[in-house]
């Protein structure tokens, strides 16, 4: 029968580390003043995979609010004593969610409450136990969470490999891998409403105590490596201080002082009865029976109603590291590994920008290359000049700079510097901040601006998007959201992400240069600029003139009518850009 129970926040919750001897920074429920700026994009999949299964927590527990699986799957088929089953199996790696002892076979589990978990305690080097609320969450993982836990027990396997033997280092149990999965879904994007992040969800203060570097270059808290070492020795830390491995996980969720103070005021170290009654939030009382019926499911899931084809395991992580002395652009990277762009950015999410921090042969970046990858990349990385590994180059920004003098400087249009550094406006810049500008290699030659743009637009391709054309469509009046969505087969959603505008709609200008990834059945026509798709215009001949609209530039209205700036300049006698004013009317043609 099920449990009636209170809704559990999925998320760990942030707050400052107490100022006490020995520091201990938890999570609370105060937000973070604001999302990151100028960084690599979040995966909104990731963290929309936490808030459903936050939203069917609500509805379950509280109802007033290597081989493919088809391979496993044939070879289960032959049946038990079969010969060949026998050699086949002999053949496989041992399962990916095995440690050096294969867990138990068990029979199928009909009534969770009452299965004796000395059964398979051995199996594990946490403590596990059977609670009523361990029950329930078991049941909720086979029942409304199932998608998700289907689908973060697959992806485990491309992380647990990694973690477990980096915990154990620490002095923590390798069992402790499955904290990630309930924090994260092992997913090194994943984003809370606080802003913690990465597959442990340290929030900004919590991973900076434990020695992950944020910055303008990278945020470490979202690497698997670097995460994983930073949770061991926190948890190892709050294990010291409380005494008991469930007290630890508690105060991961909650924070240290406050398990110790409600251990003080109930005067036990037993967790159960500290979480029985008031003292602990809800969220904290439902934290460790959560991540008990995680491990019990996951190291058996047959046993548990799970069938092998509900799962698609991914491969392990695993890598080579190259040592760079100097910033270099991620798709020189992975073209000298003769690998896809996205399986370099996969190993390295601490990455923020579309290159490598900036280094010295004394103090080298060092990156991840898939396994087996070293040699090649060695060889041809250096056949590749210097000066043609980094197509971004840094600025930092001093008082008096704009983006238009930033934009003759180095060649690039302004346009271009905005997009890759997420910036809606140059009045954005602030001294003494560090700016990532597109060049060209060899900055004495004068930049193409549609060249550039489109380099630039090939780097910035969101996931997703893999057979789709992009089209860069100029905003008219009376444009909306849903109408262009309707136009290049997408969803409003989609056009907000690629575009970084607001839920609200807000920031639709017209005049202003919209990028879409225009889905299958789109009909709009095309013309090819300089490498890039523009959604076509009229004839240029029927749009001699063009009254400037708030928000567009003489590069928006060129490129919307297929002309080049300098060519509007001449035509319209207009010294610089600084001269140009809202309403006044520019030829588009030649005279």
């Amino acid at each position: 029968m099920l449990l009636v129970l209170p809704l559990l926040l999925w998320l760990p919750l942030a707050a400052p580390p107490p100022a006490a001897a020995t520091p201990q920074p938890v999570k609370s429920g105060v937000a973070e003043p604001s999302a990151p700026t100028n960084e690599q994009e979040e995966d909104p999949q990731a963290s929309e995979e936490l808030e459903e299964m936050r939203a069917l927590e609500e509805v379950a527990l509280d109802p007033g609010a290597h081989p493919s699986a088809a391979v496993l799957r044939s070879v289960r088929r032959l049946g038990m004593g079969n010969p060949l089953k026998d050699r086949i199996e002999d053949g496989f790696e041992e399962d990916p969610l095995r440690d050096d002892t294969p867990p138990r076979e068990l029979g199928p589990i009909a009534d969770v409450l009452k299965f004796d978990v000395a059964r398979v305690a051995g199996e594990y080097d946490i403590p596990v136990e059977m609670q009523p609320l361990v029950a329930q969450y078991v049941r909720f993982f086979q029942g409304p969470g199932r998608k998700w836990f289907c689908k973060w027990l697959s992806r485990s396997t491309r992380y647990i490999p990694v973690m477990t033997p980096l915990l154990e280092a620490q002095g923590v149990p390798r069992d402790t891998v499955y904290l990630a999965m309930i924090e994260s879904g092992f997913s090194p994007q994943a984003y809370s409403w606080a802003r913690a992040a990465g597959p442990w969800q340290f929030i900004s203060a919590t991973g900076k105590h434990y020695g992950l570097k944020q910055d303008f270059w990278v945020d470490e808290r979202l690497d698997f490596v670097k995460s994983t070492l930073a949770a061991g020795r926190y948890l190892k830390h709050l294990r010291e201080g409380l005494g008991h491995w469930y007290l630890a996980w508690a105060g991961y969720n909650a924070g240290g002082e406050r398990i110790r103070r409600v251990i003080q005021k109930k005067g036990t170290r037993n967790f159960w009865e500290i979480s029985d009654g008031h003292g602990l939030a809800k969220e904290t009382r439902h934290y460790v029976p959560k991540l008990i019926a995680a491990a019990l499911v996951a190291k058996h899931p047959k046993a548990f109603g799970f069938a092998p084809d509900e799962f698609d395991y991914e491969p392990a992580a695993t890598f080579d590291e190259v040592k760079l002395a100097d910033p270099t652009d991620l798709e020189v990277v992975a073209t000298a590994a003769g690998v896809p762009l996205d399986d370099v950015r996969g190993l390295n999410p601490e990455l923020k920008r579309w290159c490598t921090p900036p280094a010295s042969a004394a103090l080298p970046y060092v990156l991840r290359i898939p396994s087996g990858t070293l040699a090649r990349f060695t060889t041809n990385f250096a056949n590749i000049a210097p000066r043609e590994r980094l197509t971004f180059k840094v600025h930092r920004i001093r008082r008096g700079d704009t983006l238009s003098q930033l934009g003759r400087a180095y060649h690039t249009p302004p346009e271009a510097i905005l997009q890759l550094n997420k910036l809606r406006d140059g009045r954005l810049l602030k001294v003494n901040t560090d700016l990532v500008i597109p060049v060209q290699p060899g900055l004495n030659t004068p930049a193409d601006d549609s060249g550039m743009v489109a380099a630039l637009e090939k780097r910035a391709t969101p996931p997703g998007t893999s057979g789709r054309k992009r089209v860069t469509y100029n905003v008219k009046a009376g444009d909306s959201l849903w109408n262009l969505s309707l136009r290049f087969h997408c969803t409003v959603e989609e056009l907000q992400r690629w575009n970084h505008l607001s839920r609200k709609g807000k920031g639709l200008k017209a005049g202003a240069a919209l990028v879409a990834w225009a889905g299958p059945g789109t009909s709009v026509p095309l013309e090819n600029r300089g490498g890039t798709l523009v959604a076509a215009r009229k004839p240029r001949s029927t749009l001699a003139r063009h009254s400037l609209a708030a928000g567009e530039t003489l590069w928006s209205v060129a490129q919307a009518y297929g002309v080049t700036v300098d060519e509007l300049k001449r035509w319209n006698h207009i010294p610089n850009e600084r001269s140009v004013r809202l309403g006044q009317e520019l030829k588009v043609t030649p005279p």
